[in-house]
């Protein structure tokens, strides 16, 4: 039996680097002509890989042509710069520290924990599948507006046949089949951040966590952009240069989704939150990428502190976002198009207008966005928001995940989500994380808790 890789064959990644090219604004004409005068092909639209393996000459010439690809000019460099002090040179409106110690209690943080495993798992079955598909199977088991988990009960054969649930998922997120929280990056990645507080606290370096993912992670746990920056890990390679080498997926979602551990733990610090999380980014992202998990642990923190509404939490996050870079255009958008729009459908059919034909539906823009619209939109509510972040599409259980964790942290305590959502978690979580397989979420907010005034 052949092995597959996903994420990682050079042919598949030039047409990645080609399509994040065009959206830089590189000049790729001249290697996108090569590339497919020698019988080379677009990347794989929703497959991590293509059905069959490049001859070896082909294969030759998509390591050439990405090296290549990552020489052009990037006239978007200036406004979204990846280093630290850059970014917080170009951000006008940078957090203040706050002027003491903000008191978290592990009631917030647990409602954290479950609010991140709940979103998650409602977006897990209809990963991959495209709007329209998300649309009518919940249509057709009378769940639009999105209002709770998916289910299989009552779906016309025809429409599972046209649009099935997502392979690994369907046998422990939907509706009938929930016993406890499964497995997910989505979740990994905040056991692995909080296993890097408790070794290293709060002056770990990017080094840090890139052995923490060697001695951790399990290779076949990872994807996009950090299977390949676990691949150039493996193959000698340093970082940043771990984000930069044949790395197309640099600016999409990964770092975006590592970031909650770095904002539960500095409630009210803003600022300081998007420091760490840039600090974890840079292993694998750049630019915009960086960007989402700064965006992202920033927003965290300000609810963390317990004093802002959502909206002021999503204007922390900006103000750690460079203002002319792609990202924070993104947020913007899905702020107005939240506040402009009558229904949500409309909300997202205007985001998909604008993104889908040019972005995957892993790239960190347009979900930025829609997680945007769908956190300003629900105001608040636990229910809505990961309902409305689901119900857009594109990666579905992440941008649950998030939504579930910030809204999460504004409720405040677990009795505050309500029971539909927290009781099918059962309290437990399964992972592959060596020491937490089985962990119940009242357990990682009490470990959370410990390194919220760690030095």
């Amino acid at each position: 039996m052949t092995v597959r890789l996903t994420w990682a064959q050079p042919e598949d990644l030039v047409g990645h680097e080609l399509r994040q090219a065009a959206l830089d604004g590189r000049d790729a004409s001249g290697v996108e002509r090569r590339w497919y005068a020698a019988g080379g092909s677009p990347a794989p639209e929703r497959a991590g890989a293509s059905a069959a393996p490049a001859p070896p000459g082909l294969r030759a010439l998509a390591g050439q042509l990405l090296d290549e690809l990552a020489l052009l000019e990037n006239p978007s460099a200036d406004d979204e710069p990846t280093e630290l002090a850059a970014i917080r040179d170009a951000c006008p409106r940078w957090p203040a520290r706050p002027d003491g110690p903000v008191p978290l209690g592990p009631a917030r943080l647990h409602a954290a924990w479950l609010g991140r495993a709940a979103g998650c798992l409602l977006g897990k079955p209809v990963e991959k599948l495209p709007l329209e598909g998300i649309r009518a199977l919940a249509r057709a088991t009378g769940n639009w507006p999105l209002d709770t988990w998916f289910t299989d009960r009552g779906l016309p054969g025809e429409l599972a046949a046209a649009y099935p649930w997502n392979r690994r998922s369907a046998t422990t997120s939907l509706a009938g089949n929930i016993d406890g929280m499964p497995e997910d990056d989505d979740l990994n990645y905040p056991l692995l951040a909080l296993l890097l507080y408790r070794r290293h606290g709060r002056g770990f370096t990017t080094g840090d966590v890139a052995r923490l993912w060697l001695d951790e992670l399990p290779a076949g746990r990872v994807f996009t952009a950090e299977r390949l920056a676990y691949r150039n890990l493996l193959a000698g390679l340093e970082p940043p240069d771990t984000a930069r080498y044949r790395n197309p997926f640099r600016e999409w979602i990964g770092a975006q989704i590592r970031a909650d551990v770095h904002g539960w733990t500095h409630p009210g610090d803003p600022g300081a939150a998007a420091g760490q999380a840039h600090r974890d980014a840079v292993l694998s992202h750049t630019a915009n990428g960086v960007y989402g998990a700064m965006f992202t642990a920033a927003a965290l923190a300000e609810a963390a502190g317990g004093e802002s509404d959502v909206h002021g939490c999503l204007a922390a996050g900006l103000r750690v976002v460079p203002p002319r870079s792609r990202y924070a255009r993104a947020v913007r958008l899905g702020i107005a198009a939240a506040r402009e729009e009558e229904g949500f459908d409309t909300v997202v059919d205007r985001l998909h207008a604008v993104y889908a034909s040019t972005h995957h539906w892993v790239h960190v823009l347009p979900n930025a966005a829609l997680l945007a619209a769908a956190l300003t939109r629900a105001d608040g509510d636990f229910g809505r928001s990961v309902c409305l972040a689901v119900s857009g599409g594109w990666d579905t259980d992440s941008n649950g995940a998030t939504a579930g964790s910030l809204a999460g942290l504004l409720a405040g305590r677990p009795d505050a989500l309500p029971e539909r959502w927290t009781a099918p978690l059962k309290n437990r979580l399964a992972t592959s994380v060596a020491g937490f397989d089985g962990i119940g979420f009242d357990s990682l907010a009490a470990l959370t808790h410990q390194e919220v005034h760690r030095p």
